[in-house]
């Protein structure tokens, strides 16, 4: 029988809650959410808490419960059901005083890695082609299904420069910290066009949550699915250390030399 706080929530996660089934998904005992949580447990605030300790979190949430095993197991299993089955929160950290104990259950923040550059990119373009192959609706219109967009070198340097340049400087606009726009960033390439368009997302942590974040966008869906634009850059920047954070940008063009295209 589960007898600890950690064995206790391992055991409610596998075998589920008020009807829910539980999840196979490993619950990780991390320490350096243990130190969160003694700051937690100490009047310091949760995010703040987590961010001394070193953890670097996609999300998190915590819990305190006064009381025997009995009070916590009721916790657990009924108010906290869904975060201790739900399978993204992977990780767990616990401090305990007498009868009172603080958890944390968090989301660790995991981009892709800088060797995997070339692959995530080449999954963002595949699966934008994916959406404009079939009739959309952005926001309040209906718009056709568009060619695939077809990668350009240029178009991509533009974007990893955007991209760079807002995990740097810590900002999130299309506007770049000098002032240039994604049409000045793109010339500044040597690439001559005929029209411009730019996404940008920050947070998605994979190709696949960044496509769906400006699909359900009106103003990106229909930059994504513009029958006008023919070729495409990609790119991503995520941060090593400290602070979680994460930028995707999109370039959208058409030469100048395709203004007679249909």
């Amino acid at each position: 029988m589960a007898n600890t706080p950690l064995e206790l929530t391992r055991a409610i996660r596998i075998h589920g809650c008020r009807g829910h089934p539980g999840t196979s998904v490993p619950l990780r005992y991390i320490g350096g959410l243990n130190e969160a949580s003694l700051a937690l447990s100490q009047g310091v605030p949760l995010k703040l808490a987590v961010a001394r300790a070193g953890y670097r979190e996609q999300e998190s949430t915590s819990v305190h419960v006064s009381g025997d095993s009995t009070a916590l197991r009721g916790m657990l299993a009924n108010q906290l059901c869904e975060i201790v089955i739900d399978p993204k929160f992977s990780d767990l950290g616990i401090t305990q005083h007498g009868r009172d104990l603080w958890m944390i259950f968090a989301v660790p923040f995991k981009p892709p890695s800088a060797a995997n550059t070339d692959s995530v990119d080449n999954e963002l373009l595949a699966r934008i082609n994916s959406a404009r192959a079939q009739s959309r609706r952005c926001g309040g219109k209906l718009l056709p299904a568009a060619p695939a967009l077809q990668p350009n070198a240029m178009l991509r340097a533009a974007a990893e420069q955007h991209a760079r340049d807002m995990l740097v400087h810590n900002y999130f606009a299309h506007d770049g910290q000098d002032g240039s726009s994604p049409a000045q960033r793109v010339a500044a390439t040597g690439y001559r066009y005929r029209i411009v368009g730019e996404n940008i997302a920050s947070g998605p942590e994979n190709a696949a949550e960044a496509v769906a974040g400006w699909i359900a966008s009106p103003e990106h869906c229909e930059n994504l699915m513009d029958a006008r634009f023919l070729e495409s850059g990609v790119a991503y920047a995520a941060s090593s250390s400290g602070p979680p954070r994460i930028y995707w940008v999109q370039e959208f063009a058409r030469r100048a030399a395709d203004a007679s295209a249909p």
